[in-house]
């Protein structure tokens, strides 16, 4: 951890590379040191979708700035661009549909899949409910990492930024584990494996609703720092937020991470946190509290077993991504789907779902009151995934599914294909 946290703020109002270029040349130079030897960079290419997906991932231009950067560098003896895409979608399907593997052709460098390459078991020190990690070995073997994520609002964690762009370390085997009540707990846990050198984010263009499928609000903004846990201090207050209001934040900070005090941390540009954060301050991000939905479905949220507090990146997370993806690909399914309800987690009271079916989702989950519904229907699974979810809520609610997109799935499926013969080959070898 540097002892001069500083973030470096640049009004950049387009991908236009010469400008993008010019901000991450100053941010090396503030950085004082050079990349060298085995070189990772590591963006947000969570989800991608050509047809309603296309503000979720870091922008490749951006990438590919760095990219070039970097092998300007003497010293440099590999450099990769990798990558843990979302849960049961095959990453390099995301790299094909954001424009990644394109780019990489561009700028001759590699992209690479974490869970296509070879790994490395380690035990970590300070995480709570990780002890080890799958590690993938393009991490592990780093000499210099950057971090370059994508800001958006996040749906059960407040803010995405160079924290949770760790999620996206971890192999798809792992990736569940802990993604309940204790999720961010485990965003901390994965930091000791992927602590960047330099982080780049990329808020030119930033997200909001569902960050899968997020919604695009223009910021202009280049953002740069040599500290992940300063420039999520920085995001969190550009986002409307009290550093110690996000919960992986301040997790981060108590285990000795670094201070979450803004005064901590130099904050150098052309644009102040105050006038970003008016900026964002009319979004409304409807999908992190599902009561502002426009939909007939309501929602109730009980606590889970584990820490006994609302279990927000279990099963309602899971719901949540559904149902985001599904009115993202069809505008309109919520507000005109099907009168009913969904619950998650150990819920305390009364249920109402009026003439409709009262889904109960996860293996945990019960109502401890009365319940009004026309059925009652039980989905187990712990947590449930957003990709099981979107095979029942479709067809209870009456809601179009992406499971029968024409264009999508083979998609999926052939990439899955290629996916385990990648696998096995680089195993093989």
């Amino acid at each position: 951890m540097p002892e001069d946290r500083w973030v470096l703020l640049r009004r950049v109002d387009r991908y236009d590379p010469a400008k993008m270029s010019a901000v991450v040349q100053e941010g090396f130079k503030l950085l004082g040191r050079k990349p060298k030897g085995r070189v990772l960079i590591k963006p947000n290419v969570v989800f991608a979708n050509k047809n309603y997906s296309q503000h979720a991932f870091t922008h490749p231009d951006l990438v590919g700035v760095v990219a070039d950067k970097v092998r300007g560098f003497d010293g440099i003896t590999d450099l990769t661009i990798g990558e843990s895409g979302g849960f049961a979608i095959p990453t390099r399907l995301n790299f094909k549909e954001s424009g990644y593997y394109e780019m990489g052709s561009r700028h001759q460098v590699p992209i690479v899949d974490f869970n296509e390459d070879q790994y490395t078991k380690v035990a970590l020190k300070k995480g709570k409910f990780h002890k080890t990690l799958l590690c993938p070995n393009l991490i592990h073997e780093a000499d210099f990492k950057i971090w370059m994520p994508k800001l958006k609002f996040h749906i059960c964690c407040e803010i995405t930024n160079a924290l949770k762009l760790n999620i996206g370390s971890l192999l798809h085997k792992e990736r569940m584990l802990f993604h309940d009540d204790r999720l961010n707990d485990k965003i901390v846990d994965v930091l000791e494996i992927g602590y960047p050198d330099l982080v780049v984010s990329d808020a030119i263009t930033i997200g909001h609703g569902f960050e899968s499928c997020a919604k695009p609000f223009h910021l202009g903004l280049i953002m740069i720092s040599n500290d992940p846990i300063a420039a999520d201090v920085v995001a969190a207050q550009i986002l409307g937020y009290r550093p110690e209001d996000v919960h992986h934040l301040r997790i981060a900070s108590e285990r000795g991470y670094g201070s979450i005090d803004p005064a901590s941390v130099k904050v150098l540009g052309d644009v102040s946190i105050e006038e970003l954060a008016r900026k964002t301050s009319g979004i409304v991000s409807e999908f992190q509290d599902m009561q502002k939905l426009d939909t007939n479905i309501r929602f109730y949220e009980g606590i889970g077993p584990n820490t006994n507090q609302i279990c927000y990146g279990g099963c309602m997370a899971a719901v949540k991504g559904s149902l985001g993806t599904i009115d993202a690909r069809r505008p309109g399914s919520l507000k005109n789907a099907k009168e009913g309800a969904i619950v998650t987690g150990i819920y305390e009271g009364d249920v109402d779902a009026g003439s409709g079916v009262c889904l109960l989702i996860g293996d945990c989950t019960e109502v401890k009151g009365n319940i009004k519904a026309g059925r009652i229907k039980k989905v187990k699974g712990c947590p449930i995934g957003a990709v099981q979810l979107t095979s029942v809520l479709p067809s209870v609610f009456g809601m179009p599914s992406p499971l029968f997109d024409l264009r999508d799935v083979p998609l999926v499926v052939l990439n899955t294909i290629e996916k385990v013969l990648i696998k096995v080959k680089n195993r093989a070898f």
